[in-house]
């Protein structure tokens, strides 16, 4: 039976589930798996993660990895399969949900490439690990997968490859060496005062006029402590206080996004946030903040050998394919915490899914997590899977 992979991907772009709610998503999966045959499915790993094994004779083990969730985005693509789901997020925020970031994609690619892989069994040899994770976009599917025993129940991967969607052109593919992607960490800051009247604010200690001072004083890190020649970002994404224009609140809380290309430049960001929020606090008399930090992603290297063989395997079969001399990009990604975890290299890559007439016409181009976020599923699916059968068949013919 041939899979009917533009199907799959439209039904799994109508129904996206915010992270570690993607049961539709896995149970869709598995199905698939169960119709391409000669793959042991096991569910329910670190969540609503699904693992295929495809066993071929000795030989190398490779990861393809795929992750599964959506975003909280309303979509406004006007496709026909538009999302109109909703979900509930990781703080109880209700609202629609979208596959903003391709994830869509990652699966249907990663379907189409083990079914070609089982159809072609007897042209290579090897074990083929098909890791479908869930909750990569809050940073938490990989470590679930992790800590649930992926790497102690099932065969320890030779090297881990995974590709993602880029706003780039159809038919062009970027394989990267060394830094690739930044590292990712999130803090939540609450700053402690004391409340009173709007009319009285001597009797305040206001955390509201306190955290504006530091979002702004926030700003300085990457402009006067990171070098110019080093990239950081410092993101203050949200900031939540009070109840009435007349009412001083206790607390006011900020939410800071980070991202760094180097493990130095993120302890160096990361211990100015500390420093700058604490100061602030002393400085208007505010009690201790509560800096809380949530687990984040390191930054992703791709093993330069491996990178070199995955980028000669892909280009084969995909004349556009390119070294990405640009090197790293800003955004996160938690894939390399599987491949640190089994001690593998890793070759995580991006592959295009815009169509190459709107880059003529000039038009406007929607990113990753735009509600406009549209990929060309037609000409994209063929290409994703092949780039995805060319790396795996390096390691396994």
């Amino acid at each position: 039976m041939t899979l009917d992979l533009l199907s799959i991907y439209q039904d799994l772009h109508a129904h996206p589930e915010l992270g570690f709610q993607e049961h539709r998503t896995a149970g869709v999966i598995a199905d698939r798996l169960a119709e391409i045959g000669g793959v042991t499915v096991t569910p329910g790993v670190g969540g609503t993660g699904v693992v295929g094994v495809l066993e071929n004779g000795d030989g190398p083990v490779l990861w393809l990895r795929a992750d599964m969730d959506g975003l909280p985005v309303q979509e406004r693509t006007g496709l026909p399969y538009a999302s109109t789901y909703r979900g509930t997020d990781e703080d109880g925020n209700e609202g629609p949900t979208m596959h903003a970031c391709g994830h869509d994609m990652h699966v249907t690619w990663l379907l189409g490439a083990l079914e070609r892989l089982v159809a072609t069994t007897g042209d290579w040899r090897g074990t083929v690990v098909a890791v479908f994770q869930p909750a990569e976009e809050v940073i938490s599917g990989a470590r679930a997968m992790i800590e649930d025993g992926l790497v102690e129940r099932f065969p320890e991967p030779t090297v881990v490859l995974g590709q993602h969607s880029a706003p780039a052109p159809v038919g062009v593919v970027a394989v990267g060496a060394g830094a690739v992607m930044a590292s990712s960490d999130r803090f939540t800051v609450t700053f402690n005062g004391r409340g009173a009247h709007g009319s009285a604010p001597q009797a305040s200690l206001d955390p509201i006029v306190t955290a504006a001072s530091a979002v702004v004083r926030l700003q300085t890190i990457v402009s006067r402590e990171v070098p110019p020649s080093d990239a950081g970002v410092v993101t203050v994404g949200s900031f939540h206080a009070g109840t009435r224009p007349n009412i001083i609140p206790d607390t006011a809380v900020i939410e800071i996004s980070t991202r760094a290309r180097n493990e130095e430049t993120r302890a160096r960001i990361i211990a100015s946030i500390e420093r700058i929020v604490r100061a602030e606090s002393e400085a208007g008399g505010l009690a201790e903040p509560t800096i809380e930090r949530a687990p984040g992603a390191d930054v992703l290297v791709n093993d330069p050998e491996q990178a070199a063989v995955v980028l000669a395997a892909v280009r084969a079969v995909v004349p556009h394919a390119v070294d990405m001399e640009s090197g790293l990009a800003m955004a996160s990604e938690d894939v390399g915490q599987l491949a640190t975890a089994a001690g593998a290299p890793i070759v995580y890559w991006f592959t295009g899914i815009t169509d190459p007439e709107l880059f003529r016409r000039g038009a406007e181009i929607p990113s990753n997590h735009s509600p406009f976020y549209a990929p060309q599923a037609e000409t994209s699916i063929p290409v994703g899977v092949d780039a995805l059968v060319a790396a795996a068949r390096a390691y396994l013919s």
